[in-house]
């Protein structure tokens, strides 16, 4: 049974609940094991190695279960030659990962660690991929950053908002390299459709509309429990970290993704997919100013999170981004992009480009195909990162565009948690209410 208790319980008052926010604090016992430092506190941050064009890139990796191993450890080490890379060290708190992923690369014993620190340590690593449980990404590609380590973030990039600004900072202080491990990012059309819009081909943005849907009878998330999984295999305190302090539970190692506590659910796992790409195909990402978000869980109630969501999300620009998502139902929304004169419709690797009727005269209908790549390339994603960590400029995938998608996802389970639609202002980073009332962002161990 799970040990959660659920923030929007009968009874809890939106005022209520945003003291609650306002006042929690992180558990003292698990404090320790996020801010204790690698290289001292009085250190200054290592700048790390500098790496050419043809250097070789040793990667690290940090959490190694599903994701980790599927997407990172296995893509990269089997595309090293290509890359020019090493899968060289690996990091998970479950002995069985651990275990698996030092057998996949072929590395000794110990290459492979419990604590991420012992990792970060090594000045021989020079990348860092980032695969853990939400509420692990900021620690550790923090660390990582001032390590002089380049990182690779799974999205969402943070678990809260402050501490995507955290990441934001240090990545800006550092100047490493980061990549957000939204895959669509890289998809050519998005970027296709910026260079449109920025041309002025479809006029002023008016709506961006995009959904991802699923449809699990058998609750989404409700992965297979690994019984090789005890108190005995797994660092529990350390897997918890500042979330709080509970007794060991299967069921939230394997699926954690259905509470609070540690994921923001379909908003974080699902619609980030398709948050960034939009974002990017406005042409100038931007801060939302106002966003509000609707959710249900009405019929799989075996967690925290809905079941059912919708975003609404308005930018100073004038654009407006509509995304929704479902785990009870598969039917989406055909992907659009909205302006004045014009409408881009997306499939696959195309972009249609279709005037709207009193503009009929003054752009003709176009269609651009053959835009790769296309759908989820991961080796792309990698050889974006690496390609820039050697030759400079921005990932597809860039802090610039993370931070930003992280403030609508951050502000999005606010407005669903506390039924409020919430304001953000990008110059004092500050989220009121329309009433001017400032809200104090959700924070461990909400």
């Amino acid at each position: 049974m799970s040990q959660l208790k659920d923030q929007s319980a009968t009874g809890s008052t939106r005022r209520t609940f945003i003291k609650q926010a306002a006042t929690a604090t992180a558990v003292a016992g698990a404090d320790s094991i996020i801010k204790t430092p690698v290289y001292g506190q009085n250190q200054a941050p290592s700048t790390g190695r500098v790496i050419g064009a043809n250097d070789r890139i040793n990667v690290g990796f940090v959490g190694v279960g599903s994701q980790g191993f599927n997407t990172h450890v296995r893509q990269i080490k089997n595309n090293e030659a290509k890359h020019n890379v090493t899968a060289a060290a690996a990091c998970d708190v479950f002995s069985e990962y651990r275990d698996r992923a030092q057998e996949f690369m072929g590395v000794k014993s110990g290459n492979v660690y419990n604590d991420h620190r012992k990792l970060l340590e090594r000045k021989d690593i020079d990348a860092v991929v980032i695969a853990t449980v939400d509420h692990w990404h900021a620690p550790v590609a923090i660390e990582s950053m001032e390590a002089g380590k380049h990182v690779l973030i799974e999205k969402p990039m943070t678990r809260y908002l402050s501490e995507g600004f955290d990441v934001y900072d240090t990545c800006k202080r550092t100047k490493r390299v980061m990549q957000i491990g939204a895959v669509f990012c890289l998809e050519e059309k998005w970027h296709k459709a910026a260079q449109l819009v920025r041309d002025g081909m479809i006029g002023p943005l008016v709506l961006g509309q995009s959904s991802y849907c699923r449809n699990s009878p058998k609750g989404e998330w409700n992965y297979a429990i690994n019984p090789k999984l005890t108190e005995a295999s797994v660092d529990w305190k350390r897997w918890l970290g500042k979330t709080g302090t509970r007794r060991f539970n299967a069921d939230h190692f394997f699926r954690w993704r259905k509470y609070n506590h540690y994921c923001c659910g379909i908003l974080g796992d699902l619609l980030a997919h398709k948050i960034h790409p939009l974002m990017i195909a406005s042409g100038n990402p931007e801060f939302p100013s106002r966003v509000t978000c609707l959710g249900t869980k009405e019929i799989t109630t075996d967690r925290d999170v809905p079941d059912n969501t919708q975003v609404l999300t308005n930018f100073p620009s004038g654009y407006t981004l509509m995304v929704l998502g479902s785990t009870v139902n598969q039917q989406g929304v055909p992907e659009m992009l909205r302006g004045h004169h014009g409408t881009l419709y997306f499939g696959g690797d195309k972009v249609d480009l279709k005037p709207e009727t009193p503009f009929g005269d003054e752009i003709d209908p176009e269609t651009f195909s053959g835009l790769k790549p296309s759908g989820a390339d991961f080796v792309a994603e990698h050889a974006d990162w690496f390609d820039v960590i050697r030759n400079g400029g921005e990932t597809k995938g860039n802090i610039d565009l993370s931070i930003r998608a992280q403030v609508v996802i951050s502000l999005a389970e606010m407005s669903e948690r506390m039924s409020l639609t919430l304001l953000f202002d990008e110059k004092s980073r500050k989220v009121t209410t329309g009433t001017g009332q400032e809200v104090q962002p959700l924070n461990y161990p909400t």
